[in-house]
């Protein structure tokens, strides 16, 4: 076996005896560059502010209750914007669905999805809490957790319940600013 490989060795010597060095200035040389870092404690620290961001223990200073519809709009916006997110006029841009989430899944959930939609530019948006009937008690916890989730964030105008067809009592609608 080692004579084979003696054989492979002068095979290759011969074949290559006449080689030169090319000149130093027709070289080509291939820089390879390092990928840049993940920012793996920056991505965390970026998820724990979205949770810490929302509270459930949120009391909220002006909100609006119409029997079991919710509505919310925030201080220094004229009511016609409520009005006219109540009756449809906005175009629903994005939605999510919190079914089958426990509320801290569902927290940051709804944190990151507005903060995303403020990235992209998206306006009004529809978020489906459901009505609790697969709850203990048979209550809506995710659409009570939710309203005062809402109202913490600065990125929302209003919200309201959404259309019979959109999800009724078991959805908002929200406007998000510009």
């Amino acid at each position: 076996m080692t004579n084979s490989k003696e054989n492979e060795e002068n095979l290759f010597s011969e074949a290559v005896k006449d080689a030169r060095p090319l000149p130093e200035n027709n070289r080509a040389f291939h820089e390879i560059k390092k990928p840049k870092p993940i920012p793996k404690q920056l991505i965390r620290d970026e998820q724990q502010a979205l949770i810490d961001s929302l509270s459930d223990h949120y009391i909220p200073a002006y909100e609006m209750e119409t029997g079991e519809e919710l509505l919310y709009l925030r201080e220094g916006h004229a009511p016609d914007i409520l009005r006219k997110l109540r009756r449809g006029k906005w175009v629903i841009q994005a939605h999510i669905d919190l079914h089958g989430l426990v509320s801290d899944e569902a927290r940051l959930y709804v944190a990151t999805f507005i903060s995303d939609c403020k990235k992209r530019g998206i306006r009004c948006i529809r978020i489906v809490h459901g009505k609790g009937l697969g709850s203990r008690n048979r209550e809506p916890i995710l659409k009570h957790k939710l309203r005062g989730w809402l109202i913490q964030k600065d990125e929302v105008i209003a919200y309201a319940q959404a259309k019979q067809q959109d999800g009724g009592s078991g959805a908002v609608i929200v406007l998000l600013k510009a």
